[in-house]
């Protein structure tokens, strides 16, 4: 806690309420946060009152906070301006930093007779090159996609040299290659492709479609009829292309697309750069601690559009930013032109910010040592749950019986999206006698939470508090546990995993009622895959246990041997295969039985486990 805090709440008590900047401080001087506000008064005070609800980046802000000062403006729009200034010439601490490390790609079409298309990142030997592209990302995604449209080789054959050597590949069978390789495209329609590839890179699918419809409507004229159906074919292509794929949208002349992923404390902002209907560039800015999605991208922009240049006329945000007003007063004045700020939640728009924040789940991945799919279905299920932030500790139970015997539990934990099986617990049912789920269920909480209210515990797994608990059932299972947490103080989101008929996973139950989940992809694997690993631990524990219970019964046959004695047999041989390597004089000892009993029971073993 910082102990500077009645200090600052006085001062703050008598700031004034007009508009203006305010400058954060450590106690060496150094600025380390700086801040606009229409109302100083408000906005300071709530950084230092006594029941703050802040994010962990502004919570660490605060704690480091000994003084502050501020400059008041005339209005908020000057206090915007004027923010923007300060932070580029202090860059402090807990702004957002822009970093600009990047080099150039380039797109390359060969010098050969049939030439390839490649993405590359630098100018390195004979070819035409198309560029340069900020973008590496961009570059190799282009490629990737005139490829596929054009039918253009990817293999390393060599031709003319490979023509007739060997069958085409599996590439040519499911219409991605035109099969160069079987020596019967010549070179000149060859080079009539590729000139329409590099026209397509450079104009777009709208103009290249133009031009080819106008070649397939001549060829036919001309009775080519062959030549006429491969440029249809071609054409098609094209419009399929455009339809599915976000690299060329025609409809996004001058656009960016901003969207944010977080996993943990960490936060990665994206943006996607439309130029003249294609993806121009892309770029990943590392937003150090989490914070306010809305007031991120905001103050992001405020940095990354610092030069008019950069301003575009349609800019696409994930949130709606605090000040959109304001924000899009500033860069019209900027740059000159209009500019159009606003968030799309269906649509093209979007498809784009998906598009957007898999390339920061992706980055933010390689930062954190995950997945970019595993952040973004975390991200998903805490919007869909309304978590104030992603579940990176998730608690799952299931409970698995036959009738009223071998009554048992699972628990099983996914931490950052993935299995941390050394953290599974399994939990045989004591308190209730005959087959109750709902019961059953209400112990195996309470029990496990006793655990982590017991001071004497050393099992790090029961010490440790989830994020989310998720109990394989419906209402009905949470309705049962909730009142147990309530009482015990944990206050953890509970929600059940529902299943279908065919005993899928298909919505989340809350208290109630239920969430449907299916639309939401990510998070519907994640949760699918979570309740397929609780159900298989339990019912594993449960058919071990019921074999080892049932062949108990049947020691139990043996004359001399009794409940109480086949108990003290198998709780020193822990398996089947145990038991059957052990020894009379192995026997005997953990039974506390004779010699000649302990060997009745060793042959029972040797002729009836198989």
């Amino acid at each position: 806690m910082n102990e500077r805090l009645p200090y600052l709440r006085e001062k703050t008590a008598l700031l004034t309420t007009s508009p203006g900047v305010y400058r954060m401080r450590d106690k060496s001087g150094h600025i380390i946060y700086i801040g606009k506000a229409k109302n100083l008064r408000n906005r300071v005070t709530s950084y230092f009152c006594k029941s703050p609800d802040h994010t962990p980046k502004v919570a660490k802000m605060v704690s480091n906070v000994y003084d502050y000062d501020f400059i008041v403006t005339d209005s908020e729009y000057e206090a915007l301006v004027l923010e923007c200034s300060l932070i580029k010439q202090h860059k402090p601490k807990y702004n957002i930093l822009l970093k600009d490390d990047k080099g150039y790609s380039y797109i390359k079409i060969s010098d050969e007779p049939f030439p390839r298309i490649t993405s590359e990142l630098q100018k390195s030997g004979t070819g035409k090159f198309i560029g340069p592209y900020t973008s590496s990302f961009v570059a190799t995604q282009t490629v990737a996609e005139v490829n596929k449209v054009f039918m253009l080789p990817t293999c390393r054959k060599n031709f003319p040299r490979d023509f007739g050597k060997g069958r085409p590949c599996l590439n040519y069978h499911i219409k991605q290659c035109m099969g160069v390789c079987s020596g019967k495209i010549p070179q000149d329609e060859y080079a009539q492709i590729i000139s329409q590839a590099e026209n397509y890179i450079k104009s777009g699918s709208e103009e290249s479609t133009i031009q080819l419809t106008e070649k397939m409507n001549e060829a036919a004229e001309n009775l080519d009829f062959e030549r006429a159906a491969r440029l249809r074919d071609r054409i098609s292509a094209i419009k399929h292309a455009a339809d599915k794929q976000k690299i060329i949208a025609e409809d996004m002349k001058d656009t960016d697309v901003i969207a944010t992923a977080q996993n943990g404390n960490e936060v990665c902002i994206a943006i996607l750069m439309y130029r003249g209907g294609r993806l121009y560039d892309r770029s990943e800015t590392s937003a150090g601690e989490i914070d306010d999605a809305g007031s991120m991208i905001e103050e992001f922009m405020e940095l990354h559009y610092s030069s008019p240049e950069k301003i575009p006329r349609e800019i696409i945000t994930e949130e709606e930013i605090p000040d959109a007003e304001m924000m899009t007063r500033m860069l019209r004045e900027k740059c000159g032109h209009a500019v159009d700020i606003f968030s799309r939640k269906r649509g093209r728009g979007l498809q784009l910010i998906t598009m957007a924040k898999e390339n920061a789940s992706e980055s933010l991945a390689i930062k954190v040592g995950r997945t970019g799919r595993e952040i973004v279905a975390l991200e998903e299920l805490a919007k869909l749950l309304g978590l104030k932030e992603p579940p990176l500790y998730i608690e799952a139970y299931d409970i698995s019986n036959l009738a009223s015997s071998s009554m048992v539990a699972g628990m099983v934990v996914f931490e950052n999206g993935r299995p941390n099986k050394k953290a599974y617990k399994r939990f045989s049912i004591k308190e209730v006698a005959i087959q109750n789920d709902y019961a059953s269920m209400h112990e195996v909480l309470k029990r496990r939470f006793t655990h982590y209210r017991d001071d004497s515990e050393t099992d790090e797994g029961f010490r440790r508090l989830p994020d989310l608990i998720l109990l394989d059932g419906g209402k009905g299972q949470v309705g049962a546990v909730e009142p147990i947490l309530r009482e015990m103080g944990i206050n953890v989101p509970l929600f059940g995993m529902v299943k279908d008929n065919n005993h899928r996973t298909r919505a989340i139950a809350t208290g109630g009622g239920e969430i449907a989940i299916n639309e939401n992809r990510a998070a519907f694997m994640l949760v699918t895959r979570i309740q397929d690993e609780v159900h298989r631990y339990s019912i594993t524990y449960q058919r071990n246990r019921h074999r080892k219970q049932s062949f108990a019964l049947e020691i139990t046959k043996i004359k001399g041997i009794g409940e109480k004695k086949a108990a003290r047999i198998f709780g020193a041989f822990k398996t089947k295969g145990e038991l059957k390597k052990a020894t009379p004089e192995d026997i005997a000892k953990a039974a506390g039985i004779n010699i000649d009993l302990a060997r009745k029971v060793y042959e029972f073993v040797q002729n009836e486990i198989i």
